[in-house]
């Protein structure tokens, strides 16, 4: 499925659209997203540092008394097994190592910051477990390839992106990860075509934001597609791609198929023999586990893929299943899952819906409606447009409870909302903003504009002849319009409600039944 995601980027390139419209509205607006961890760049300067050493190292992570007492855990566990009590984090590094406490360092920190910020609902757990696998794969296949770089920050902090977009828009991207489920789509090209951008854009810009240096950032913006990547930035990109294959291996659905490719991509491209490659996968399992024992992680399940391959196959004997029955059963089992994946789809769409609705009129709730008017508000002021926010009272309708009863008022208020959308545009915003009260958002509509919409929508209430069980009756409307122009200094959703809610009392001491224009 890469190869869409190749087509995806090609048809985004050849037509000339970049993201970065998107993405910055993305993060300029989102007050959700992670800061840097200040320690973790400060141990990467000291890692790279051409006076770094041990001792710089050892300085730096002392400064923080909660990483210290984790490194040290991890260095007095049956792990390294010292023997005696280690006590200092010099005598921690002589232990575990400078490279590998650095790397255990920079886990612990960043996804310490991240797990403090990660939305509810997003699973944590599983993207921790893969960021510390794929860095763990990724320091391994550095090794046997003899890359001549440090993969392990920017193997932990690939997926960044994908934890942003949860941050960012919950909502939606919940839909998005819904859809790859469905329809076994590469998430990249899914993403791409619902925001402008995909996760690797994203973590890459947001790193260097972090202010992380390229050598970091580069590599995850081509992650999945190394081929795209400069030639300079190639072999960090294709590094982590490979990452990324050994996760799915021990966390993914076809680990099989991610091996074939691996060894494909090793053996072929780099000449390294299949021993050697199996081998590393095994080792993948040893350093994951190891790695998990410093964040209190599970690592029972994390086995060699070597004695899975040997269990699976016992376990196959054991039943005694024919080809037919195992093909059978993997069909029933994907279609079973499809179904599943539909239903909650749809089900978390209908609930999403339900909540933004008035459950009388049908129109858009006022906290909905508040949301939206903000996001309009937000919209016109950058692209210099104008707006306008009409607000409408029906008249004496106590007296309509009063004579027709609770029934008859909530007809007339159904009714008044069919005239008020048979009136309205598709881009414009219909709500009921309470009780008797209800708002429309008029996007791209000077004030002359608005009015006209206004009084054309008075009058049709008025013209309205509603039956409310055997009675027929008329009301009207006191409405208020609130216009919005480029030049506006404060572009506030509260200043815009004030102006046409004022507009509205004006119309009403008025005389009621008439429009009234604010400003």
């Amino acid at each position: 499925m890469r190869t869409s995601v190749n087509e995806t980027l090609e048809r985004r390139n050849a037509q000339a659209t970049p993201p970065a419209g998107a993405m910055e509205r993305l993060l300029a607006n989102s007050v959700a997203l992670p800061t840097a961890p200040a320690i973790a760049t400060r141990i990467l300067q000291a890692v790279r540092s051409e006076s770094g050493s041990m001792a710089a190292v050892a300085a730096v992570i002392s400064s923080d008394p909660a990483l210290t007492a984790r490194l040290l855990a991890v260095a007095n566990s049956s792990l390294y097994a010292p023997g005696r009590k280690v006590d200092r984090i010099d005598a921690a590094i002589g232990i575990i190592g400078t490279h590998a406490l650095k790397n255990i360092a920079l886990s612990f920190v960043v996804l310490k910051t991240l797990g403090e910020r990660s939305p509810s609902g997003f699973d944590f757990e599983r993207f921790m477990r893969r960021a510390l696998t794929g860095a763990a794969g990724a320091d391994l296949v550095a090794r046997l390839v003899g890359f001549q770089g440090d993969p392990f920050a920017s193997a932990l902090l690939r997926d960044l992106g994908s934890l942003a977009f949860s941050l960012c828009e919950p909502a939606q991207y919940a839909r998005v990860l819904d859809k790859e489920a469905l329809r076994s789509e590469d998430l990249c090209a899914i993403e791409a075509r619902t925001f402008g951008f995909d996760h690797q854009e994203l973590g890459a810009e947001i790193l260097r934001r972090w202010g992380l240096p390229d050598s970091i950032c580069a590599p995850i913006r081509w992650h999945h597609q190394p081929g795209n990547a400069a030639a300079a930035e190639r072999p960090a990109a294709e590094l982590l791609e490979l990452a990324d294959r050994i996760t799915d291996v021990y966390h993914g659905f076809r680990s099989a198929e991610q091996l074939a490719e691996i060894k494909r991509i090793l053996c072929g491209g780099y000449a390294v023999p299949e021993g050697d490659v199996d081998t590393m996968i095994d080792q993948v399992a040893e350093r994951t586990r190891e790695v998990f024992a410093g964040f209190e992680l599970d690592g029972s399940m994390v086995k060699p893929y070597s004695q899975l391959l040997l269990e699976a196959n016992q376990e196959l004997r054991k039943l005694n299943l024919s080809y037919e029955q195992l093909v059978m059963q993997l069909k029933q089992s994907q279609q079973r899952a499809e179904r599943l994946a539909a239903e909650l789809q749809a089900a978390n769409a209908a609930l999403a819906e339900t909540a933004s609705r008035d459950g009388l009129t049908g129109l858009y709730n006022h906290r909905t409606f508040q949301d939206l008017l903000r996001r309009e508000i937000a919209e016109a002021q950058r692209y210099r447009r104008p707006m306008a926010l009409v607000l409408f009272d029906l008249d004496h309708f106590k007296k309509v409870n009063d004579t027709y009863g609770h029934p008859g008022g909530d007809a007339v208020l159904r009714e008044v909302a069919r005239v008020t959308l048979e009136l309205a545009r598709a881009s414009d915003i219909v709500a009921r903003y309470g009780g008797e009260e209800f708002a429309v958002v008029l996007p791209e509509t000077d004030a002359r504009g608005a009015v006209v919409f206004a009084e054309r929508l008075r009058r049709a209430i008025e013209a309205r002849e509603i039956v409310a069980g055997a009675q027929r009756l008329r009301v009207t409307a006191s409405v208020g319009v609130g216009p919005w122009m480029p030049a506006e200094a404060s572009a506030a959703a509260a200043n815009l409600v004030e102006v046409a809610d004022k507009a509205l009392y004006a119309a009403k001491h008025g005389g009621r039944n008439r429009v009234s224009c604010g400003r």
